[in-house]
């Protein structure tokens, strides 16, 4: 079985430690996080050093892949980290195996679907996406890469979703329309036309309550 590097020890670097174990994907290799010292012990693995240290220790072969675990809160630096180590490191996927994926779905590299999501027929997932637990992907829809898919956020078919975004817990998108890059939807919105000015939506419907 590989060995999965995880950058972030916190909340979400945990959960897919958990997940990875349980769901027999991966071993774990450890956390690299830039706030804890080296071998520091979290969550029982070992933390393996800096984020600047993964290329040396990935060509020394003390890991396989890496996903990143670092939470909504630090987006910029989620996108920047995947760039920086793209290509260079291999990015696996943690996909749960109650979700339900249809087999003409593609997914990037870097994802991490939890339990219970389904994603339907025609769905595209680039890299560096959380879709957290009992999200629902319809048809034909687009997610890009380095969002976030908060627990029980419904989108309907044929939305494109444009980069970094963040859909909140329980909100709803309808279908046919676009969510421009680094735009927030909060929980519980219910969002029925297109969203291009970048900053956070909330409502129902869902109307702009701040900037960016």
């Amino acid at each position: 079985m590989k060995r999965l590097a995880i950058i972030g020890s916190g909340d979400l670097g945990e959960m897919i430690a958990y997940h990875s174990i349980n769901d027999k994907h991966y071993e774990i290799a450890g956390f690299y996080d830039d706030y804890l010292d080296k071998g520091t012990i979290i969550h029982g693995y070992k933390v393996l050093g800096m984020t600047e240290m993964l290329l040396e220790d990935f060509n020394q072969g003390l890991f396989d892949t890496v996903i990143i675990g670092i939470g909504y809160k630090f987006m910029k630096f989620r996108k920047k980290i995947f760039e920086k180590y793209y290509g260079k490191i291999p990015f696996g996927n943690v996909i749960h195996t109650s979700a339900y994926v249809d087999t003409s779905v593609k997914i990037g590299t870097g994802v991490f679907i939890l339990p219970g999501c389904v994603i339907d027929k025609h769905v595209m997932i680039g890299n560096n996406v959380l879709i957290n637990t009992a999200a629902v992907v319809a048809h034909d829809s687009v997610i890009n890469d380095h969002c976030f898919i908060s627990p029980a956020a419904s989108i309907a078919g044929k939305t494109i979703i444009m980069e970094s975004c963040i859909i909140g817990i329980n909100a709803t998108i309808i279908d046919n329309l676009t969510i421009g890059p680094n735009i927030q939807v909060a929980g519980g919105s219910v969002v029925i036309n297109n969203l291009s000015v970048t900053g956070l939506y909330a409502g129902v419907p869902a109307h702009l309550k701040k900037l960016f």
